[in-house]
């Protein structure tokens, strides 16, 4: 952290609590108690009347905001600004607002103040509050303002202390558990990590408008700028770190905390109740009560931890963290060890090991740093140059490489070199980039503004104080834009607020031509179809509000455009891309349920409640209407038929069948038809296959895909996909078999073949095989699209018979015998059964009545042929 600067000690170091000589009447004093007691401004008051003083805070944000204050009762002139990065002191400065690190204990004054002394127990900058504890005095008041936990150890560490309790000015009650969206306004949101903050405040820009940011890694300028949004009611909500628990004094009503664990620089853990109740307590400010719960994901507060904290009870202190602050700069090495020396009391223990410290141990081992540092004044110069902060903490060794090269050129060249300056700089008035970018550079500038305050290390520091301030002002100012771009949205803000305000029925609202919903001038949604979609600032409570709001206008909007939707052309419906919907506008209207068979589908109209009864049935009525066009259109060949059929009664019930079956209709088992009544049916574009009745004009591309939407409807299923018509076979589990049945995808063995492809086959291998049966044709597997290996299991899945040859004897040789195939068709097995024994007494027939042949003749090879079945 950032140590006291050089010469900045105090003179006179007297043991705790011990007074003497001229300080024998100093008054020394603690004025402790939980958030708002007013002990801040208890603090600045005594400051003023004496006639100097130095206040020291915990941050540099506390730091200035005072400074201002201070300012605006004193004037310029006699108030100075002292932190790591900013300096300014008037030649006639009287009054001092200090960051605890850089206050001057070198310059006598009548008040000494340091804010927020319990955090003296914190581990990483806990020594630099125990020594002003110790050895901060003014001649004539010292005040630590602080909370009551650290009463005892005071009490121990600074003997004769007047101790003054102040109770909060208040109450604080504990809220419970709330979702974010339902937070109420002037609402506080603390996380523990810049991604969580990002994601809430992200969530309340969609959800509520938006809010303003803080956190620590932001500069005073961006900071006030953010707080100015929230304090001037631009926004109603605040996502902070739990830097806000630090004296920073807004119009907070409740605090709600996402999470209860934090990472301390080395693990995470659970934040103590102090901790809650530090942060709890920006709640409520002067004499207004203040709630505190949880939101998002964060757990509840255990009732005890709750009670705790509204009365403001927790365990006390029992350790400080502490250094030793008399340093040996005989050598690095002593430098170390006097660092290193253990605590005088058992109250005081050392706290992690700060960022001087190892960038001291790692230079002093440095052979390129070691031989620099070669008398008291260079071991103090290194010291000095470890001091620099890390404010960028990029987790690597570049921070103790920075130390290293300053350090170098403050022993070889006196000063830092303006051009190493100048590239520092220039560099950081880049102001391109994202928020984390923004604020990496915003860390960098930083670590420039802190050398060129140091007396000594730069010349014309003035200026190189003007270039950093001026950097820093640049990105701030970029890093406030962005972040109010990202994460507020002033016209949503200010709508919710309206309707959280239940103004909502005094709101001028209209629909644009575009059909764009706009409330006040906001536009919170828009109409698309008859629906009325919300805006996105809008989460399930708001867009009720919002529908509210914007009922007027939609209600003269809604009668318009059902007139329009009723009276329009056929052109403006559509399917949905599943076909289980009509669509209009493109957004989906109604959805197609079974009706009494499977050509006639029943609309219904979707769930909206900007229709009436009335509007609902004229819109189904239209919808029902358009729906019988558009069958009746896309399957004209089929309404043709019936209507070509009315005056034929025994034609009437076949086609009957097919208006069933959109097309399709299967044969009945051994259903055989005339055949004149075949030859009508042929003329009229019916084909009666083998096993299916069917119109080759419905199985073309354009009525197919109507036919699977209204199969699919009748079957109450969404309709899977169709395959491409240049497909023949699809494996049997490739779509729900209720579903190619009905779209005539004939089972087939191990496949499904396309119906009139499987009729085309059937018929030519039927006539092929009508006398007796012939060798397997050697193109059939490519033309059904099957491997040759599956060809009989598929004939055989179409009634066919299928022979294969037995294998030749020993003594035999010949060519292979093919595999022989026949149609079966129904009712042929009991003929064949019948005639084999007469065919197989003609063979044994003409076999005795057979010459023998000699063995050696050429034609006993092919007389093998006549003894195969």
């Amino acid at each position: 952290m950032t140590g006291v600067p050089s010469g900045l000690r105090a003179p006179h170091r007297a043991a705790a609590g011990h007074r003497s000589g001229p300080h024998s009447d100093q008054v020394v004093r603690a004025v402790l108690g939980p958030t708002n007691t007013g002990k801040t401004h208890l603090a600045i008051e005594r400051l003023l009347s004496h006639s100097s003083g130095v206040i020291g805070f915990p941050l540099r944000l506390l730091a200035r905001e005072n400074y201002d204050r201070m300012v605006a009762r004193k004037g310029a002139q006699a108030v100075a600004l002292i932190t790591g990065e900013e300096k300014i002191i008037p030649p006639k400065a009287r009054w001092f607002s200090c960051t605890v690190e850089a206050m001057p204990l070198d310059r006598r004054v009548e008040f000494v103040a340091v804010d927020e002394i319990q955090l003296c127990a914190d581990p990483d900058r806990g020594h630099i509050f125990t020594d002003r504890l110790l050895h901060a005095r003014g001649t004539a008041e010292t005040m630590f303002l602080g909370a009551d936990t650290i009463r005892n150890l005071i009490r121990r560490l600074v003997p004769g202390i007047e101790i003054e309790h102040r109770p909060r000015l208040s109450q604080l009650t504990h809220a419970g558990a709330c979702k974010l969206t339902r937070l109420p306004p002037r609402s506080a949101i603390v996380a523990f990590s810049a991604g969580e903050v990002y994601a809430i405040a992200e969530l309340l820009r969609r959800r509520r408008g938006g809010c303003a940011i803080v956190m620590g890694q932001l500069s005073p300028r961006t900071r006030n700028a953010q707080v100015a949004l929230y304090q001037e009611k631009e926004v109603d909500y605040l996502v902070a770190t739990d830097a806000i628990g630090m004296g920073l004094n807004m119009d907070v009503n409740h605090v709600a905390f996402a999470s209860l664990s934090k990472f301390d620089g080395s693990r995470i853990r659970p934040l103590t109740a102090g901790e809650i109740a530090q942060v709890a307590g920006r709640a409520g400010r002067g004499l207004r009560d203040g709630t505190f719960g949880t939101t998002g994901t964060c757990p509840p507060l255990h009732e005890e931890l709750a009670e705790a904290v509204e009365q403001h009870r927790f365990d006390p202190l029992t350790r400080l963290s502490w250094r030793n602050s008399a340093l040996d700069f005989s050598s690095p090495a002593s430098l170390l060890g006097s660092l290193n020396q253990a605590s005088p009391r058992p109250e005081l223990i050392a706290g992690h090991e700060a960022s001087d410290v190892l960038a001291l141990s790692a230079l002093s081992a440095n052979p390129d740093i070691r031989p620099l540092v070669h008398s008291r004044a260079a071991t103090r110069m290194l010291w000095e140059s470890c001091q620099i902060p890390d404010f960028r903490k990029l987790g690597d060794d570049s921070h103790i490489r920075l130390c290293g090269r300053i350090f170098t050129h403050l022993i070889s060249d006196g000063r830092i070199p303006a051009t190493w300056m100048e590239n520092q700089i220039t560099h950081f008035f880049q102001t391109d980039g994202t928020i984390d970018t923004l604020m990496q550079r915003l860390a960098g500038i930083r670590v420039c503004s802190y050398i060129a305050a140091r007396p000594g290390w730069i010349a014309h520091a003035e200026h190189w104080q003007a270039r950093t301030r001026e950097a820093e002002d640049r990105l701030s100012d970029v890093l406030h834009e962005q972040l109010t771009a990202r994460f507020v949205d002033r016209r949503a803000t200010t709508l919710i607020r309206r309707l959280d305000e239940g103004g909502h029925d005094n709101l001028l609202s209209a629909v644009t031509a575009q059909g764009n919903v706009v409330v006040e001038g906001h536009e919170v949604g828009r109409i698309a179809g008859l629906d009325l979609i919300a805006g996105e600032h809008a989460d399930a409570e708001d867009g009720r509000l919002l529908m509210r709001a914007a009922r007027r206008a939609v209600r003269s909007e809604i009668p318009r455009r059902v007139a329009l939707l009723v009276q329009g052309d056929d052109q403006q419906f559509t399917f949905s891309p599943d076909g289980t919907h009509i669509m209009w506008e493109g957004m989906n209207l109604a959805r197609l349920l079974p009706g009494a068979d499977v050509l006639s589908p029943r609309p219904l109209v979707l769930d909206n409640p900007l229709l009436d009864n009335a509007q609902r049935e004229r819109i189904r009525n239209r919808l029902q209407t358009w729906l019988g066009q558009v069958v009746r259109e896309h399957l004209a060949p089929l309404f043709a038929v019936q209507a070509a059929v009315a005056a034929t009664p025994e034609l009437r019930g076949i086609v009957h069948r097919l208006l069933e079956g959109a097309g399709i209709a299967p044969l009945h088992r051994g259903e055989r038809l005339p055949p004149e009544m075949l030859g009508r049916l042929r003329r009229l574009g019916v084909r009666v296959g083998h096993y299916t009745l069917f119109m080759p004009a419905i199985l073309k591309e354009r009525p197919l895909q109507l036919r699977g939407w209204l199969v699919a409807i009748s079957l109450n299923m969404p309709c899977p996909a169709l395959p491409a018509m240049s497909r023949i076979t699809l494996p049997p589990d490739a779509l729900p078999a209720a579903f190619m049945d009905r779209m005539g995808w004939l089972a087939a063995g191990p496949v499904r073949l396309r119906l009139d492809i499987a009729e085309k086959f059937i018929r030519e291998l039927a006539r092929l095989t009508r006398r007796a049966p012939v060798p397997l044709p050697p193109q059939l597997a490519s033309r059904l699209g099957v491997r040759r290996e599956m060809l009989p299991a598929v004939l055989k899945g179409l009634n066919m018979r299928v022979h294969h040859p037995r294998a030749m004897p020993a003594d035999r040789y010949g060519p292979p015998a093919p595999i022989m195939i026949r149609f079966h068709a129904e009712g042929e097995n009991t003929r064949h059964e019948k005639t084999r024994p007469v065919q197989e007494h003609q063979a044994s027939k003409r076999g005795a009545t057979r010459r023998p042949r000699r063995p050696d003749s050429p034609f006993a090879a092919l007389a093998t042929l006549l003894d195969r079945p």
